[in-house]
């Protein structure tokens, strides 16, 4: 089963169960200033499950895009990536745990809809409760999944861990369900119970492992049980119940509208059916390591090869969709990123003995790969090509740059200014220096990283938050305001400009768009009049759900390269007969542009500049 027949086959069964099918978000999140990553499928959903209706209903599904930054360290082993495909489904306030449970179940082992999978080889966690909170032990989920083994012909005994170590101490103990603590199976966004502020909704989770029978290794402690980082058992999917809210008191009251958020890594399930342990010998993956193979002489399964194998092939799948996406490579934000992957591409392929550009040919199997699902990594083929072979060669002239700077450190190499000044790998020196039999001191080398780490995540920090969309009356007001500048910028420059991206603050809007020539102060002007006049006006801000094919014959802004569901969510500015502006967006605004200039404030253009080829950049305040 290929990850195509995954994906396709969870879609056409929760459809079949009353479910609309929704597009994955980008993966790059829209006006969304708090992260750089769509790092989950609930991310692009979060004000629907906090409460905005869904124009699509209340029961959804999707595969998402997504992509976690903290994970790139981590690659190497055998399930570790930093893209992958979250598959999803949602019932806002509709469905609960007696009908999410058992579908999620009927999937996994149902040969007919499913995967097919031996219920035998699948074990459940449940939430254990919090004491500090006064909640209880998960019964209902307990007693749910008890009767889903029964009907296998199953026993399944609950074993009660408490704590991730405590399972290190217990172990399996013939059971098939186990509980845990906070730590592990309860979801809020500010983590356990008692970091939840109030207001904060959250809920228990019940998590599904695969037992792949692999021999426990005891460096990760002394007995194996669900969450052990042996490798022996893999998690493939969690339903999270947001079913409480926290009071000012720190007690809990039910959610009068409880929903689910389930997520399952597609790429994981895949090569659960496939009953191989390895992420890497899923079929997307097969045309890139082929490519690896035949340049480096090398195979897959070389053990000291293997590791190189496995980033590169991650790193090229996570650029590709990057560069598709329209990101290149830079030294901020998720240009860096996606530079750093390349790097680290590069020098794992020097590790397999390759010493000529190798990324652009290993990359081009990807969009053949997602040629079904995600078409316009495919037609990207050119650029995507183009932006490696560019960035590798200039790459390696850094490491040759870097290796005529250790040359003149005679013994006394100092791989920190290396790494940080010259972009050197730190394991590159580690390397050079064992050779020519000279001190180096790692751990001394880790602690300045960290210390260098610490002070770029403090001022990143809410870069890499979580995927939370800031909501704050400002910030709102901006993205109203941002509406209305598009509208304006065509009004005065032509029909022919459209948005290229946002990114807009409390502090102030930004808008990327189609223009090829720097703006007069005269076109400034009339823009700022413009969007004045407008916010003077008191014009009210309407949401409506429509179809697509209507909203699009209204002639409603859209996302450039967004996919949309059948079903929209538009705002006007004035009623739809005779608005000022369309646009599609899920919100948030202001009910009225007069609430943009509350205290006198008025619409200034701070900055105009060039962003990128045939690209204008504006920054613009409310002061």
């Amino acid at each position: 089963m290929t990850v195509s027949d995954v994906r396709q086959r969870y879609l056409d069964f929760f459809a079949k169960r009353g479910h609309a099918v929704i597009p994955s978000a980008p993966i790059v999140p829209e006006n969304d200033p708090t992260t750089l990553f769509t790092s989950s499928g609930m991310q692009p959903l979060v004000p629907y499950l906090l409460g905005q209706p869904h124009p699509e209903g209340a029961r959804l599904t999707n595969s998402q895009m997504s992509f976690r930054a903290e994970d790139i360290e981590e690659v190497g082993d055998n399930r570790h990536t930093t893209f992958f495909e979250m598959l999803g489904n949602w019932s806002l306030g509709d469905y609960f745990k007696q009908e999410q449970l058992p579908w999620f179940f009927e999937f996994l082992t149902s040969s007919e809809e499913g995967l097919g999978l031996d219920p035998q080889k699948l074990y459940v966690t449940v939430f254990d409760g919090d004491e500090s909170t006064g909640m209880d032990l998960d019964t209902e989920a307990v007693e749910i999944w008890k009767k889903l083994f029964a009907e296998k012909g199953m026993s399944a005994e609950l074993v009660r861990i408490g704590t991730e170590e405590e399972g290190y101490a217990k172990g399996m103990q013939d059971g098939r369900i186990f509980s845990y603590g906070a730590k592990k199976n309860w979801w809020s966004r500010s983590g356990i119970p008692a970091k939840m502020p109030p207001g904060e909704p959250g809920g228990p989770d019940s998590e599904v492992f695969y037992d792949f029978g692999t021999p426990h290794d005891p460096k990760w402690g002394g007995e194996c049980h669900v969450n052990c980082d042996c490798g022996r058992f893999v998690e493939i999917g969690n339903s999270v119940f947001m079913q409480f809210v926290k009071q000012a008191d720190g007690s809990f009251k039910e959610l009068p509208k409880k929903n689910v958020d389930f997520g399952g890594g597609l790429e994981r399930l895949a090569f659960t059916v496939l009953k191989n342990p390895d992420i890497f010998l899923i079929d997307v993956f097969g045309a890139a390591r082929a490519v690896i193979e035949k340049r480096s002489g090398k195979s897959y399964g070389d053990t000291e090869a293997t590791r190189s194998f496995r980033i590169i092939l991650d790193h090229m799948r996570a650029a590709s969709f990057f560069i598709a996406s329209g990101i290149r490579p830079s030294n901020t934000e998720q240009g860096y990123v996606l530079r750093r992957l390349i790097r680290r591409s590069i020098r794992e392929a020097d590790k397999l003995g390759i010493k000529e550009a190798v990324l652009a040919e290993v990359a081009e199997g990807f969009g053949a790969a997602y040629l079904s699902a995600y078409p316009f990594v495919h037609e990207a083929t050119p650029v995507i090509h183009e932006e490696l072979e560019k960035e590798e060669a200039q790459f390696r002239k850094t490491l040759a740059h870097g290796m005529r700077e250790l040359e003149k450190m005679g013994n006394d190499i100092d791989a920190f200014t290396l790494f940080t000044t010259y972009g050197f790998p730190i394991e590159l020196t580690e390397e050079i220096a064992k050779e020519r039999g000279i001190a180096f001191d790692m751990d001394s080398v880790k602690t300045k990283m960290e210390e260098h780490q610490a002070l770029s995540r403090a001022g990143a920090a809410q870069k890499f938050a979580g995927g939370l969309a800031d909501h704050a009356e400002q910030t709102v007001r901006y993205h109203t305001a941002h509406h209305i500048l598009l509208k304006a910028l065509q009004m005065v420059l032509g029909p022919d400009v459209h948005q290229r991206g946002s990114n807009i603050t409390s502090e102030r809007l930004r808008i990327d768009f189609s223009y090829g020539a720097k703006m007069t102060s005269e076109q400034k002007a009339e823009v700022e009049k413009i969007v004045n006049e407008k916010i003077a006006e008191g014009i009210p801000v309407v949401r409506t759900d429509m179809k697509k094919e209507e909203a699009e014959k209204l002639g409603a802004e859209h996302e450039f390269g967004a996919t949309y569901p059948e079903t929209v969510s538009v705002y006007s500015v004035g009623p739809l007969g005779s608005a000022f502006s369309i646009e599609f967006c899920g919100g948030p605004h202001v009910s009225n542009t007069r609430e943009l200039g509350e205290g006198g404030k008025r619409f200034k253009i701070v900055k105009e500049k060039a962003s990128s080829a045939g690209v204008r950049r504006i920054k613009a305040v409310l002061e």
